[in-house]
């Protein structure tokens, strides 16, 4: 559009005063001191005054916001200090070692035994069951160790029982796998499933101390 066209003299340009939104009847005013526009925008009051705010229009809030310094009027050691604390949202902490527990030692109490002479038994789950008191240890087989449920699938695995020396057992891995052996049999592949379980069940007594 050329400057001397007519239709540029009918541009008029409104005042900034006149683009503002101005505070309708029942409306929230802007706080800044002598603004009448509607506050659209909330913001902080400051430290200490947590949770309360004023209200400006858009205008207004800018002003506000880039001057807004929450650490106004605390030294450089007062702000660290604000800081530090924030790490545990501003909760107090103890050293270990400071409560009265650890002072005093543990304190000492009535030891209590629950067992099922002490409790209510009215389906007799505990009928006849040999009660062991807390912090022993259930007696070993008569000689030998403790056997686990898949020691003793690895066990049976070979046709040993539980009885079985480390002798016996290599020397039945041997015989097995020796007669499962593709080798041994033609060529013939179809018991290798049984051989890798061998294996398998040999390595895992292995492991266990057994061989």
């Amino acid at each position: 559009m050329k400057i001397e066209s007519p239709y540029f003299d009918r541009i008029r340009v409104k005042p900034e005063d006149d683009r503002r939104a101005k505070a309708r009847p029942g409306m929230r005013v802007c706080g800044a001191p002598g603004c009448d526009c509607e506050a659209t925008h909330r913001a902080p009051l400051g430290r200490d005054r947590e949770g309360e705010f004023v209200w400006f229009c858009l205008d207004h809030v800018r002003e506000y916001n880039a001057t807004y310094n929450y650490f106004a009027g605390m030294n450089d050691a007062a702000v660290a200090a604000y800081q530090k604390d924030a790490l545990t949202g501003h909760r107090p902490t103890w050293n270990m070692g400071v409560n009265a527990w650890s002072r005093g030692g543990r304190r000492a109490g009535p030891e209590v035994h629950m067992g099922p002479r002490g409790a209510a038994d009215p389906f007799g789950i505990f009928e006849g069951e040999a009660w062991r008191p807390a912090g022993s240890h259930q007696a070993e087989p008569e000689g030998g160790r403790m056997i686990r449920n898949a020691e003793r699938k690895a066990l049976s695995a070979l046709n040993l029982d539980v009885h079985a020396t480390a002798a016996e057992i290599k020397a039945r891995f041997k015989e097995l796998a020796k007669r499962l052996h593709p080798d041994a049999n033609g060529g013939d592949r179809s018991r290798e499933d049984k051989l890798r379980e061998i294996i398998q069940a040999y390595n895992y007594l292995k492991q266990a101390g057994f061989c």
